[in-house]
């Protein structure tokens, strides 16, 4: 099988990938920009096993369309995508086009060439500010309505997908609505956890690698964008997922879509952390204090977003190893570590 990762070098396509080159035998195309992506983290990459790498923007439509029908590939897994919501809201044009009119080219490539699976990295932002939550948590049947262009250009792409699978027998797609994905590769090296890939995106946005950085010494401070929701200590809940757990449901959805029809899943651990509670196991788990500021409410963020995560166990036999928020914490900590020794993550 040849299998062509988009955004390979970023931060879950490249667990993906680890993953991939270590339990497989598939051959493994990867085709990033480095806009964001790593060259260390495919350095590292290679020491596992052999690759194919091919730097190129998805933008560059006939090139693109000359990768996937020279390398004969079988199954597309697709990460390349801008993901920073307040930059979608400044500057909604550039995520249109990044991601929804680029993976509308990708599907059509796929189809031209005659690729059978695709799979796809969505986002738990289709469903906008969910209200009246079941206790279960958000399933996949949960009215979608993104509030920002990011949000709304992963659910356009979803669509394209959907319509595009409805007239071609011969193509098939999973769709992966993310949560909040967070932490590094589980690696022991004499017992201690020395993850060799992590999130190395700049300007970090998400809680948890933020609140490393303060541990290591990176940042001064963090702030708490609200301490007034409607939630046991006031401030957001939220529904995070080890990236080696969620890597293991794309390995999984290769096989899935052998013998099964296209589908969509949430991809989350199905129980949820608030913010002050993510932000006491860091610093538990790293025995470092830091400082840390109440802050405005952000627009648009929900109270509580957690999944329902019982299809994608039910139907895909998916069973996650690394749920414990100590672990999540630790491995992204551990992670800021070796950044933090210089090490070139470009």
């Amino acid at each position: 099988m040849n299998i062509l990762i988009t955004g390979g070098a970023g931060y879950i396509g490249s667990h993906v990938a680890k993953q991939l080159l270590e339990t497989t035998s598939y051959n493994i195309i990867i085709l990033d920009n480095l806009s964001t992506g790593s060259q260390k983290t495919l350095d590292t990459l290679k020491i596992i096993r052999e690759f194919k790498f091919i730097e190129l923007d998805l933008k560059e439509f006939d090139k693109v369309n000359i990768v996937v029908k020279e390398n004969k590939i079988n199954t597309i897994i697709h990460f390349a995508a801008s993901i920073v919501v307040p930059e979608s809201v400044e500057n909604p044009l550039k995520y249109y086009m990044n991601n929804t009119v680029n993976t509308t080219n990708l599907i059509n490539c796929a189809v031209e060439n005659s690729v059978s699976k695709f799979i796809f990295s969505s986002t738990a932002a289709v469903y906008g500010e969910p209200r009246n939550i079941p206790n279960t948590g958000v399933d996949e049947t949960y009215p979608t309505d993104p509030i920002n262009p990011y949000g709304m250009s992963k659910l356009m792409s979803e669509k394209v997908l959907q319509d595009t699978a409805s007239v071609n027998s011969n193509f098939k797609y999973v769709i992966f609505r993310y949560f909040n994905v967070a932490g590094a590769d589980i690696n022991y090296d004499n017992n201690d956890l020395n993850p060799r890939i992590g999130q190395s995106f700049p300007n970090a946005t998400h809680l948890i690698k933020i609140a490393s950085e303060c541990a290591i010494g990176k940042r001064e401070k963090m702030s708490i964008f609200g301490n007034d929701f409607d939630t046991k200590d006031g401030t957001g809940i939220r529904d995070y997922i080890h990236v080696d757990d969620l890597a293991n449901a794309h390995i999984k959805a290769i096989k899935y879509l052998e013998n099964n029809p296209s589908d969509i899943f949430n991809a989350g651990y199905g129980k949820g952390y608030s913010v002050k509670e993510v932000i006491e196991t860091v610093k538990e788990s790293t025995k470092v204090d830091f400082k840390v500021e109440i802050a405005s409410r952000r627009a648009g963020d929900p109270a509580t977003l957690i999944s329902d995560n019982r299809k994608i166990k039910s139907k895909m036999k998916w069973t996650p190893k690394f749920e414990d928020l100590s672990l999540i914490c630790q491995s992204a900590y551990e992670w800021e570590n070796r950044l933090g020794e210089n090490i070139d993550t470009k």
